[in-house]
C-alpha cells in the first residue's frame, strides 16, 4: 500500500484531483514565465482505455500552484473522430497554438493525428482535420525548430518520423523515416527535445518484450536521424502503471521529466495520474536515471491548485448555454469575453468539472450585476439552496462572489448557474479552490 503518497497536498502525484497521462510539457516562446502541461484524461471507475475521449490543459509559474483549464477538446468536438482520444501534444506555429492529438476515425475506424487551433494557450480547441499521409497516427509528437515542423508518431513496437508542410495539415512523404531499428524496445509515445546541440528521442519501451513499460531514449545530430540508443531513464518503479508516456522540457533553470502513474488510483492501470521529477545529466550527455520523488518538482514547498472555466467557452468545454450568449464589449473582464443576455427567468449557464474522487470544494464565480436577485446553483443534482435560492447583490463592476462550498463527486460534475430574475447579468467566469 502507498495510501500516504495519495494527499492533495504532495507534488507526486501532480494535481491529484484528477486522473490524467501522457503529459506534453511546453514552455512556449512569447512567455518563458509559464509552463503548460496538454493531457489525456482518464474517466472514473473503468477498467478500459477505450473510455478516454477527451483532453485538458494545465498551467504554472513556479511548478509549485497550478491552474486547471479544464476540458479543452473531446471526441463529440471532433466531427471526423468516433472514440479514444489517446495521447496529445502541442505546438506554437505561425502565431497559433495548435493540439496534435490522435483519434479513431469513424470512417475507417483506424487511428489519426488531429490538429486543433486556438489563439490561446489555455484552449478551447477547435478541431481543424487531421494530418495526411500518416498512417496509423497514433501517440503523435510535434518538433518545430528553424521554421521547420517535424512529426513523430508511433504505436505497436513502429516509431516514424517525417517533416509536416506549412500548414502541418500534411506529411512531406519523401521526408518519411522509420526509426524503429533504431530505437531499443520501442513501443509507442515519442518525444523530442535538444539539449547541448543533440537531439534527444524519449519513448516508452517494453523491457524484454514484457510490461509494464519503461522510459528509453536515443540521441542524434539531426532530427530525423540516425538515432544512437543509449539507455534507460525512467525505469520500473512501485506503483506505475502498466504504460508509461511522458515529456522532456526545460522550464527556466530546471530539466524537468513528465510521466504518469497508478499512485493516485493505487495501482489501477487505467486510471493514471500525472507526475513530475527534476532530470540532470551526465558530463557525457547522458541522462541521469530519475528515482520518482513524493516531492517531485514542488522542492518541498506547498501549493494551492484552483480549476479556471471561463464563461464563455463553456460550449466547448463539455457546458451549455441556456438561451444566453457571448459577448466582448466594455473593459475588465478575462479571457476572450463572458456570457450575458439573462433576460427570461430560467436563462443558465452550465459549466463541466472533471475531478477524480469525491472532493470538497470552494465555488467563486466573477459576475456583473446592476440590480439584487436571486439564484439557483445546482451542482449535478443538488441544490445550494431550497426553493427559495441563494440571495445576490448588485455589484459594483466586476467581482468575485464567494459561492461556498460545494461537494464535487468522481467523474463528470455539471454547476449551474440560473438566475430567478431578468437581471442585467454578465458572468465572466467560474473557479474552484481545491483544498491544500
Amino acid at each position: 500500500m502507498m495510501s500516504n503518497l495519495f494527499n492533495l497536498s504532495a507534488q507526486n502525484p501532480l494535481l491529484p484531483h484528477v486522473y490524467a497521462a501522457d503529459p506534453s510539457a511546453h514552455v512556449w516562446p512569447n512567455d518563458s514565465k509559464t509552463l503548460w502541461l496538454y493531457t489525456s484524461h482518464d474517466e472514473p471507475g473503468t477498467n478500459h482505455h477505450a473510455t478516454m475521449n477527451s483532453y485538458h490543459a494545465f498551467s504554472t509559474q513556479d511548478l509549485v500552484n497550478w491552474v486547471d483549464h479544464g476540458r479543452v477538446l473531446a471526441v463529440e468536438n471532433v466531427d471526423w473522430a468516433i472514440s479514444m482520444a489517446w495521447a496529445t501534444d502541442a505546438a506554437y506555429w505561425k502565431n497559433t497554438y495548435y493540439l496534435v492529438y490522435c483519434m479513431v476515425e469513424e470512417r475507417t475506424g483506424i487511428f489519426r493525428t488531429g490538429l486543433a487551433t486556438s489563439d490561446d494557450p489555455q484552449g478551447p480547441f477547435k478541431d481543424i482535420g487531421f494530418i495526411k499521409n500518416v498512417a496509423w497516427g497514433q501517440d503523435p509528437a510535434i518538433y518545430i525548430e528553424n521554421n521547420k515542423a517535424y512529426l513523430f508518431w508511433g504505436s505497436g513496437g513502429k516509431c516514424y518520423a517525417g517533416e509536416l508542410t506549412d500548414d502541418l495539415l500534411a506529411l512531406k512523404n519523401e521526408t518519411k523515416v522509420e526509426l524503429t531499428k533504431q530505437l531499443i524496445e520501442v513501443f509507442e509515445g515519442p518525444w523530442v527535445h535538444k539539449y547541448n546541440g543533440m537531439y534527444y528521442l524519449s519513448y516508452p519501451a517494453l523491457s524484454h518484450k514484457k510490461w509494464p513499460e519503461e522510459m528509453y531514449y536515443a540521441v542524434s545530430e539531426n532530427i530525423l536521424g540516425p538515432y544512437q540508443f543509449k539507455g534507460n531513464y525512467l525505469p520500473f518503479f512501485e506503483g506505475q502503471s502498466a504504460t508509461n508516456h511522458g515529456s522532456i522540457v526545460q522550464f527556466k533553470e530546471h530539466w524537468i521529466s513528465f510521466y504518469h502513474a497508478a499512485w493516485l488510483s493505487e495501482g489501477i492501470n487505467e486510471s493514471r495520474n500525472l507526475m513530475a521529477d527534476f532530470l540532470s545529466y551526465n558530463k557525457d550527455g547522458t541522462i541521469k536515471a530519475i528515482i520518482p520523488s513524493k516531492e517531485g518538482v514542488s522542492s518541498g514547498k506547498k501549493g494551492k491548485t484552483i480549476i479556471h472555466l471561463e464563461a464563455e467557452n463553456a460550449l466547448l468545454q463539455g457546458g451549455k448555454f441556456g438561451a444566453i450568449a457571448k459577448d466582448f464589449k466594455g473593459k475588465g473582464f478575462s479571457g476572450t469575453g463572458y456570457v450575458t443576455g439573462f433576460d427570461k427567468r430560467r436563462d443558465y449557464i452550465e459549466v463541466l468539472v472533471q475531478v477524480a474522487k469525491e472532493i470538497k470544494v470552494n465555488l467563486q464565480v466573477r459576475l456583473s450585476a446592476d440590480a439584487d436577485y436571486t439564484a439557483d446553483i445546482l451542482v449535478g443534482f443538488t441544490m445550494m439552496a431550497d426553493w427559495g435560492g441563494l440571495p445576490m447583490k448588485k455589484t459594483k463592476g466586476w467581482e468575485i462572489i464567494d459561492l461556498g462550498k460545494i461537494v464535487l463527486k468522481a467523474g463528470d460534475n455539471k454547476i449551474r448557474f440560473t438566475p430567478q430574475q431578468n437581471v442585467n447579468l454578465k458572468i465572466d467566469y467560474f473557479q474552484i479552490a481545491l483544498p491544500d
